[in-house]
């Protein structure tokens, strides 16, 4: 009897860069980039993030995604901001909505909202938002018409995130378009593309499969990260869900550690090669944030700090490298001392495609950080 597949760590990193588009970089457009990744956090520069994954691509096309319906902003992963897709987003969101925060003790007693309530208080809100995008000051001032809701207003007018946030998991707002440099929230259900909130059954097991696709192989640790910590799904759900998939999920092992990928890519997997291409990728990128910065195959352990805090990435080969910054028309590419300078080719293929995505000419000076 045989046992599992066996790969490289280099192979394995290869294939991910192939799966996430970055090497070969995609022919496809931004909404296919986020929902190949599954999704994009906003503190990113999103569209460094997008355009880099893009063969051809332009200034602005994220922002048009947004604005026309193809991406949606709103509350996801660890309570922060994300670009998701319509058509896929609302299973994320309805793993975030699992744990009902709404209806904990110290919710009920801070906003004075029993769980009953809630039914009503989100008609309220849609109701409110039925017109025209709103402030969050503008949404409180409208629920607060309402006497049942006027003790809410100072909480829009100052302090509304976590009320909104609860709000976007369950599929009754996101993010509008800016006004006057403060956000606004729409209605989802005025986004044509939105394809709603599925059963939280069926729900699971999709995202698992969706995040094996673009960060396999992967562990059952890195499940947990990403949708138990991230999305705080629960770790008995997730590991149900994996059992449901049953042979749907191959194990191999990378280099001796036992991982798992869908049964349909193990042999793509198995037939890539490693690679040496080089990425300039935005800080909190997703080829980190998606396995987390504590994974030591993609992260250095004695680097994590720094580009957990928002480095630019330098990756080679999957492995993050080094740190980049740019003024004006010069970027400086930081190696981490012992990461080894990467293939002069790569790494200028690396910066020309950073000048191209920056659309202006750069000039490089390569360094090497202290010990």
């Amino acid at each position: 009897m045989t046992g599992p597949v066996q790969v490289t760590r280099t192979q394995a990193l290869a294939w991910r860069m192939r799966r996430q588009l970055l090497e070969p970089v995609g022919a496809t457009s931004a909404e296919d980039v986020v929902r190949r990744l599954t999704a994009i956090p906003a503190q990113s520069d999103v569209e460094l993030a997008v355009r880099t994954r893009q063969h051809s691509s332009r200034p602005g096309e994220v922002r048009e995604a947004v604005l026309d319906g193809r991406l949606l902003r709103t509350f996801a992963f660890r309570g922060a901001v994300h670009l998701l897709t319509p058509e896929e987003g609302g299973a994320y969101l309805v793993l975030r909505a699992a744990g009902r925060q709404w209806e904990l003790p110290s919710w009920r007693e801070y906003y004075r909202l029993a769980p009953e309530d809630w039914p009503d208080f989100r008609a309220a809100v849609r109701d409110a938002l039925d017109d025209r995008p709103l402030t969050p000051d503008e949404l409180g001032a409208a629920l607060a018409t309402r006497p049942r809701y006027e003790h809410l207003r100072p909480i829009f007018a100052n302090e509304p995130w976590t009320l909104l946030k609860a709000l976007a998991w369950q599929g009754d707002l996101a993010f509008g378009p800016s006004r006057d440099g403060l956000p606004t929230f729409q209605l989802l259900t005025r986004n044509p593309r939105w394809a709603g909130l599925p059963d939280l059954a069926d729900a699971g097991p999709r995202v698992i499969v969706e995040y094996v696709q673009a960060y396999g192989p992967t562990t059952p640790a890195h499940l947990d990260y990403w949708f138990g910590a991230g999305l705080s799904a629960g770790r008995r759900r997730i590991q149900r869900w994996v059992q449901e998939l049953g042979e749907r999920l191959a194990p191999v092992v990378v280099d001796g550690a036992p991982a798992l990928v869908l049964r349909e890519d193990v042999d793509e997997l198995t037939g890539t090669e490693p690679t040496s291409a080089v990425r300039l990728l935005p800080a909190y990128d997703q080829w980190v944030l998606g396995p987390g910065t504590a994974d030591p195959q993609i992260v250095p352990p004695e680097r994590r700090t720094e580009v957990s805090r928002g480095a630019n990435l330098v990756v080679a080969g999957g492995v993050v490298v080094g740190t980049w910054s740019v003024r004006d028309e010069d970027v400086t590419v930081t190696v981490f001392p012992g990461a080894g300078r990467p293939a002069s080719d790569a790494l200028d293929e690396g910066i020309a495609r950073l000048a191209a995505c920056l659309d202006r000419p750069l000039h490089p000076t390569v360094t090497t950080a202290a010990g």
